[in-house]
């Protein structure tokens, strides 16, 4: 499909999620507000905190973990799956429970296990059980609305817990920098547009190097949890598979893997996220690394994130990437919004309970 004729775009896009990635912007700048303005408790004495969630209730907490990672004096785990790990317990742990819907089963799950073990609890969501049942235990409901998947909700799922870990003490104020990321994008999506020819539309390209491939991403630092969202998004939006992996790991195990099989490396095209805040050993890293996987003869190009703060490198490289994956979805001729192989899987799981 000809990425530049975007007016096809509308006979694919059936749901409008273009609208939801234009809006990714403002989404952040209204949930920081509303995560602002919602009740709280004087909570001291945490110890450690906890967010339960999964796919996008999950990944906005990945992104915060690893923004607040050198300022927030506690450890900030995620999790993903049922109940939850053993140290999670008592009055000195904060359990955030996030879903979109409110009746994501694992997340319930954790809810649960949370209330069993006296824990502190939060929940993040639209409504469903999980509203429910967070008002009947005398935990703190923050709700909040969207009318769209959870992978269009992440300005949510961020923003609100950027709010809770400020409001709480756990970090530094972090309004201007959230100020600047927002600015970022929409500085940056003036040029990532559907009316943006491809020539000088970097998500329209990224996407043409994407598709009938194979692709990998791989990011460091602040821009890790990133890689995963791209992959997320690749396969959520555009229907594709892919992976993602973080340096310097990938150097230590990844990078013997370039040889077999030799039909699919040639297929592979490998994007390797930068930012100028990455520590100097990481850039050098990411640098080698993409070289080294050019020379084995695979298809590589870099991902450099914009913006002068931690929060602007972040959201520009996911907004970027929301684009790319849009266009790729364009591309294949499959509407980016539905899901119907995981609304199959979650209705058999339903039906088994």
């Amino acid at each position: 499909m000809n990425l530049d004729d975007h007016a096809r775009f509308t006979n694919i896009d059936l749901q409008d999620m273009h609208a939801h990635i234009d809006g990714l912007p403002s989404q952040l700048d209204a949930a920081w507000d509303l995560g602002n303005s919602l009740p709280l408790p004087t909570w001291e004495g945490i110890e450690k905190v906890l967010v339960a969630g999964m796919g996008g209730s999950a990944i906005g907490a990945d992104l915060v973990a690893a923004y607040i990672s050198m300022q927030c004096p506690v450890p900030v785990a995620v999790h993903r799956n049922y109940s939850l790990p053993a140290w999670a317990d008592g009055e000195n742990t904060l359990v955030i429970v996030s879903s979109h819907s409110g009746n994501t089963e694992e997340t319930i799950s954790s809810f649960k296990a949370a209330q069993e073990r006296n824990c502190r609890l939060l929940a993040l969501t639209t409504g469903g059980k999980l509203a429910e049942l967070i008002q009947d235990s005398g935990g703190v409901l923050w709700q909040f609305e969207h009318h769209g998947q959870p992978r269009a909700a992440v300005g949510f799922s961020a923003g609100l817990l950027l709010a809770a870990f400020s409001r709480l003490g756990l970090i530094p104020n972090p309004e201007i920098e959230i100020r600047d990321a927002v600015d970022a994008m929409r500085h940056q999506q003036e040029n990532l547009r559907p009316e943006v020819p491809a020539s000088g539309n970097l998500a329209k390209r990224l996407a043409g190097q994407i598709y009938g491939r194979w692709v990998a991403i791989f990011g460091a630092d602040i821009l890790e949890p990133v890689a995963r969202r791209w992959k997320c998004q690749i396969s959520e939006i555009g229907k594709a598979w892919g992976q993602f992996e973080g340096l310097p790991e990938v150097d230590h195990n990844t990078l013997a893997g370039l040889m077999f099989p030799e039909a699919a490396l040639t297929q592979t095209m490998a994007l390797f996220m930068r930012a100028p805040s990455y520590h100097p050993r990481n850039m050098l890293r990411t640098d080698l690394t993409k070289s080294t996987f050019m020379v084995e003869g695979l298809n590589t190009d870099f991902i450099d994130a914009q913006g002068d703060t931690l929060l602007a490198q972040q959201w520009t490289v996911i907004h970027l990437g929301d684009y790319t994956a849009y266009y790729l979805a364009m591309a294949y001729e499959v509407d980016p919004t539905a899901i119907p192989t995981i609304d199959m899987l979650k209705g058999q799981m339903s039906s088994s309970a």
